[in-house]
């Protein structure tokens, strides 16, 4: 079983939240791309590579960053609904 804590996967989903909130899902997913893109680019923090490496790709990475994107759009929809209600 993969841990949460395990390769910051934690901070992946928790700083996708306010993206998902302010923006939507599609942002989230834009920004998660980003950040696997960069770790493969950059084999986690040393130079850039001259070749493209797949096999750098995290994709539980991926997946806590759009599923912390999904909590933010969540909230966004509750704040939406709320207001509609009050008005």
């Amino acid at each position: 079983m993969i841990s949460f804590k395990e390769s910051n996967r934690d901070k992946h989903f928790y700083l996708a939240i306010p993206v998902g909130l302010i923006l939507t899902i599609l942002g989230a997913i834009g920004v998660a791309a980003g950040l696997e893109f960069k770790d493969c680019h950059y084999a986690n923090g040393s130079a850039p590579l001259k070749d493209w490496d797949w096999s750098s790709w995290d994709w539980q990475d991926f997946m806590w960053t759009v599923l912390g994107g999904l909590v933010g759009q969540t909230v966004q929809i509750g704040v939406i609904v709320l207001i509609i209600c009050l008005i």
